[in-house]
Order: structure tokens, then C-alpha cells, then sequence
């Protein structure tokens, strides 16, 4: 925003209208901090890991997402919850049966503590995981990036896949667990 040349763990604002992320110096994002209702929110930093998180075969297919990967935030410009899932082509957008996701919310009341436009569910069921995190909004779109990146061929290849494995690993380094009765 004000120019200053940035490293690479620098802050993140998001533009709710847009969903456009913008790379922010400490101090220009500090501007963003106070939750007033401005053009830009920021991006927090937390990843937290949802350990026990209750997400049944059949709740998932309710959610008519055809891959085994997506991620769920609050928009304030459109007034609903978002589903995107990550693909070769970037991130795509599923219609979310609403019912679905109250039933999932009502088992998991964690989920009503993420922040507008700026975290997301992020579920990882591919080849037999069971990840849930609650992530900064931006950590969605560098998975989103990482994929169309390296994704070869039909089946993506072998390098995507490792790239999304250590992708998960390091969230799961960085991520405070979070229990729910």
C-alpha cells in the first residue's frame, strides 16, 4: 500500500467486495485492525487445527462439493457463506445447501467464531484425511495458487500431491489445537 518493499511473511488485506487480497507492510495493516468498517479488513495470522471436529460421509456429500477439498468463509459483501474448492483452473465456486452447513455448524459451534471475509474452514479429505482448520483467508489461496502451479496432467501428478501433503504438515506445525465439547 505505501510502497515499502516487502519480505515474504508479510500481512495480508483482504477487500470483501472484490475477495482481492492485497500484500501489506506491519504498518499499513495495522490501519486495518480496529474492525471499523472500512474498504480493506486484515488478514489475521492464527491457524487453529480442529481436532475433534464432527463432520460425518454423509454431511459432506450433503454439501455437494465434488472434491474432497474446500474451504467455507463468511462474506459480507454477498451476506452468506462462501464454498470454494481449490482446482487446477483456480477456485471454484459451489452452491452450499444451506441446511447442510447449519447442521454442521450446530455440531460445531467453533465455526461461529471465525471473522468475516477474513478466515475460513479449510477441510482436507483427499486419499483418507480428516483436517479441519480454521485459517487466514489468504492461507486458502496459496493452496489455491500451489495447486494450479503444479497440477500435470489429469490426475495432477506426483508433485502436486507432495505439495499439498507439506502443504497440510506445516499447517498443522504452525496451528493451535482447539477442542469442543
Amino acid at each position: 500500500m505505501c510502497g515499502l518493499e516487502l519480505g515474504p511473511d508479510h500481512a495480508h488485506l483482504v477487500e470483501p467486495a472484490t475477495r482481492k487480497l492485497i500484500c501489506a507492510c506491519q504498518a499499513c495493516a495495522i490501519l486495518f485492525s480496529n474492525g471499523a468498517e472500512t474498504k480493506y479488513r486484515r488478514v489475521p495470522q492464527t491457524v487453529r487445527y480442529l481436532s475433534n471436529f464432527q463432520l460425518t460421509d454423509a454431511q459432506w456429500e450433503g454439501l455437494m462439493i465434488p472434491i474432497s477439498m474446500a474451504f467455507f468463509f463468511q462474506s459480507s459483501a454477498a451476506g452468506k457463506m462462501i464454498v470454494l474448492y481449490p482446482s487446477p483452473a483456480g477456485a471454484t465456486e459451489s452452491l452450499l445447501d444451506f441446511q447442510s452447513w447449519r447442521d454442521i455448524v450446530s455440531e460445531n459451534p467453533v465455526l461461529q467464531t471465525m471473522q468475516p471475509d477474513t478466515e475460513a474452514l479449510l477441510v482436507n479429505r483427499v486419499r483418507g484425511a480428516s483436517d479441519h482448520f480454521i485459517v487466514p483467508i489468504d492461507q486458502c489461496y496459496r493452496l489455491v495458487g500451489l495447486i494450479r502451479t503444479k497440477w500435470k496432467g489429469l490426475a495432477g501428478g506426483a508433485e502436486v500431491w507432495e505439495a499439498i501433503s507439506s502443504f497440510f504438515a506445516e499447517l498443522r506445525e504452525r496451528a493451535a489445537e482447539v477442542r469442543h465439547a
